[in-house]
């Protein structure tokens, strides 16, 4: 299946997003003298892969799910009705 890797692509292409805006705001809430903005930026970086690592783990578990289903549907349609 494929869904693994397009997965994997999107986790590392979140991991970046959270890396560089987390950067992007820290050094611009430094820059401004905004301490909020840049602790925002700090959170980024450090909250944002765990948010997109659990958020693809739950659809990785849907994708199981759909294939676990489909077992079980395969195996009830082969057994004979009483």
């Amino acid at each position: 299946m494929i869904t693994p890797v397009i997965i994997q692509i999107l986790f590392w292409i979140g991991i970046a997003v959270c890396v560089i805006g987390g950067i992007v705001a820290i050094i611009a809430g430094a820059a401004g003298g905004r301490a909020l903005f840049a602790l925002q930026g700090l959170m980024t970086l450090i909250l944002g892969p765990i948010a997109v690592r659990v958020y693809l783990e739950l659809i990785i578990v849907m994708f199981r799910i759909n294939e676990t289903l489909t077992d079980i549907k395969n195996i009830v349609g082969r057994t004979p009705q009483q």
